[in-house]
């Protein structure tokens, strides 16, 4: 019994190890995993689904001033790969299954996340439209602008 238990052990440990080996390969070579952590624009033009947001970003003004992650992930460390992080596992699951909207639309959570990017950036011009505003939430920028980084 002891010979057997060891053995399934061994061959489950190798089978985890394989598997382990194998999504690592599949993700840092196939998927480019690794171009996920830099700051480069054309990472996000990996997925066949984003050349067009990427293409709009190349004629775009603010490719001179801004790359992805600046209007698309909060400031910090922490919170910027943690945004990416659940990005990437949930694009890949989307795109994966084949289960998102063409075209690609952005979620609240990631919304908010540009709209404070927008305000951050723009903060004297903000303030100066927003200044006197009592009543409702305010005002969304991409509400208006909503294809100056790149189109929708």
């Amino acid at each position: 019994m002891g010979q057997r238990w060891v053995f399934l052990t061994v061959v489950l440990l190798a089978a985890l190890l394989g598997a382990t080996v194998g999504t690592g390969a599949y993700v840092f070579v196939y998927a480019k995993g690794a171009s996920y952590l830099t700051n480069d624009p054309a990472a996000c033009a990996n997925c066949h689904i984003m050349s067009e947001q990427y293409s709009g970003w190349l004629a775009s003004s603010h490719r001179a001033v801004a790359v992805c992650n600046d209007c698309h992930t909060p400031p910090g460390l922490a919170a910027k790969y943690q945004t990416k992080m659940l990005n990437g596992w949930s694009h890949s699951v989307a795109f994966t299954t084949g289960r998102f909207h063409e075209p690609i639309q952005i979620n609240a959570k990631n919304l908010d996340v540009t709209e404070q990017a927008c305000r951050n950036c723009h903060q004297e011009i903000v303030e100066a439209i927003t200044h006197g505003q009592v009543e409702g939430p305010p005002m969304g920028c991409v509400r208006c602008h909503g294809t100056v980084g790149h189109l929708r």
